[in-house]
């Protein structure tokens, strides 16, 4: 166990004397397990992120919805800056428990697509990739990143995908579907971490979902065969193969904003966008060959 930091000790929760370890994987946080005398929590130290579109107060209502509708940990304690949650025995999934675990998964997110959009409060944030992507190229631009050159580029791209979406029904959802973000306590399946949950339509956290696990053509057509309970109509198809690109696009967006903004322990945000960008690329042409040139 590590030194108890000042920030974790002076929580005013604890009873008794507490140890604590770091918590690693998070991007845009810091995060510790503690222990005191009634049990174990996890501390999750965040501010707003505002380039991110982050804003903590509405990640705690959706926290106090989605725990109250049992699909994440109990949120104990929240103050500036400050997110404690209790902790759970359970393992953290990586990309290959994606596929044996999906109907599992899907059932998970349906129930939370359509459960926490009846109990959350506060004002209705959305979500819109297509919107989040033209927004990092702004402020990508004003920060003269290093991948300036390749803005209009991609706002041309998501443009085209945009227009290629399907109308969907509008649920919760929760926008950041990496496997670390599900847990599974060998009985129960949780969903962690809602910096981007908001209104919006289920095909984004279905396409990052099948992205951010290298789905093939045919796995995405299960996958949406087993959310939308029909074989998938081939408009449905393209919406999702277009969708994951976005997605992807996203994703490297994000890397990008984040190498210029953000300071997280142990993360290097270049090496980030080094993995993410050619990944959107190779997804990108998997589309194209499908389904025809983005220009």
């Amino acid at each position: 166990m590590m030194e108890v930091p000042q920030k974790v000790s002076e929580l005013p929760l604890w009873v008794g004397e507490i140890s604590c370890e770091p918590l690693t994987g998070g991007l845009s946080n810091e995060s510790y397990i503690v222990t005191d005398r009634t049990g174990k929590y996890i501390a999750r130290f965040c501010e707003d992120i505002p380039v991110h579109h982050v804003n903590r107060a509405h990640e705690a209502m959706v926290c106090l919805a989605a725990a109250g509708a049992g699909y994440t940990p109990d949120l104990v304690n929240r103050g500036p800056g400050v997110m404690v949650f209790k902790f759970i025995e359970a393992k953290t999934y990586g990309k290959q428990d994606i596929r044996p675990n999906l109907e599992r998964l899907v059932k998970l997110v349906d129930g939370f697509h359509h459960e926490v959009s009846q109990v959350i409060e506060g004002p209705g944030r959305i979500f819109w990739v297509f919107h989040v992507i033209r927004d990092y190229a702004r402020t990508l631009k004003a920060d003269r990143s290093r991948f300036t050159d390749r803005l209009e580029s991609f706002k041309s791209i998501a443009r085209q995908l945009e227009e290629i979406q399907m109308p969907q029904p509008i649920v919760f959802t929760h926008n950041d579907l990496l496997p670390a973000n599900f847990m599974d306590d060998g009985e129960k399946l949780w969903l962690i971490d809602f910096e981007y949950a908001a209104f919006g339509t289920a095909m984004f956290d279905l396409a990052n979902l099948a992205s951010n696990a290298d789905f093939t053509a045919e796995e995405d057509e299960h996958l949406l065969q087993l959310y939308f309970k029909v074989r998938p109509s081939k408009e449905l198809l393209r919406s999702l193969a277009a969708m994951k690109c976005a997605s992807l696009l996203r994703e490297a967006m994000w890397s990008m904003v984040s190498e210029i903004h953000l300071s997280a322990p142990g993360v290097d945000y270049g090496e980030y966008v080094a993995e993410c960008l050619p990944a959107f690329y190779t997804e990108l042409e998997k589309y194209q060959s499908k389904y025809g040139k983005i220009t």
